[in-house]
């Protein structure tokens, strides 16, 4: 195996939290979920991370209740670790690079919530490290932040990491790529993609 699946943060905290109501995907689970069925259908790792902030007394303190995946994710099986970072990016809080090499991992698809703060710089450092990435743009939400929308956000999110730090793709091009057909009753992709 030498490819892996990181989700970053796909977690109640952010349901519970105003913001949530103008985010840009909220039926985001849908193509994680696809993407988690394609890794799994490869034989690549599934890396699962949780943002935690504890003692801060916010939705995303462990004390809360709210730092959990949604409820329509898939679940982690048996030997898909299951990180709870303290920074924005997957690495500096977490064992997740040595993970990635004791596993062989050369190549990562990331995903998750928000684009342009962890999933972004997960991507950053990922590419840093010198991991081959794709950003994942439909399996990936954020919200509105100051004068730009949501939508605003992820396509300056791409553009700033096409070429530069990642190869950016939907779920429908991985699953092309991969040779998997999706079901023919799965709803289209949520979002639509700059990539």
């Amino acid at each position: 195996m030498n490819r892996a699946l990181i989700v970053i943060d796909v977690q109640e905290s952010f349901r519970v939290r105003p913001l949530w109501a103008d985010t840009l995907n909220p039926g985001i689970a849908e193509p994680v979920n696809r993407l988690v069925d394609l890794a799994r259908a490869a034989g690549d790792l599934v890396v699962w991370v949780l943002h935690t902030e504890p003692g801060s007394g916010n939705p995303f303190d462990p004390a809360t209740g709210h730092v959990k995946f949604f409820a329509e994710l898939s679940e982690p099986l048996p030997g898909e670790p299951v990180l709870r970072k303290t920074s924005h990016n997957a690495f500096t809080t977490t064992n997740l690079q040595q993970i990635l090499t004791t596993h062989g991992v050369r190549e990562l698809r990331i995903g998750g919530i928000r684009a342009e703060q962890c999933v972004e710089t997960t991507t950053r450092v990922a590419s840093d490290l010198g991991y081959d990435v794709t950003f994942v743009s439909d399996a990936t939400t954020t919200d509105p932040l100051g004068r730009f929308s949501a939508a605003d956000i992820l396509e300056r999110t791409e553009a700033v990491l096409r070429d530069r730090f990642a190869r950016i793709a939907t779920v429908a091009e991985l699953e092309a790529e991969d040779g998997l057909v999706p079901d023919a009753g799965a709803p289209a992709n949520v979002a639509a993609s700059a990539g």
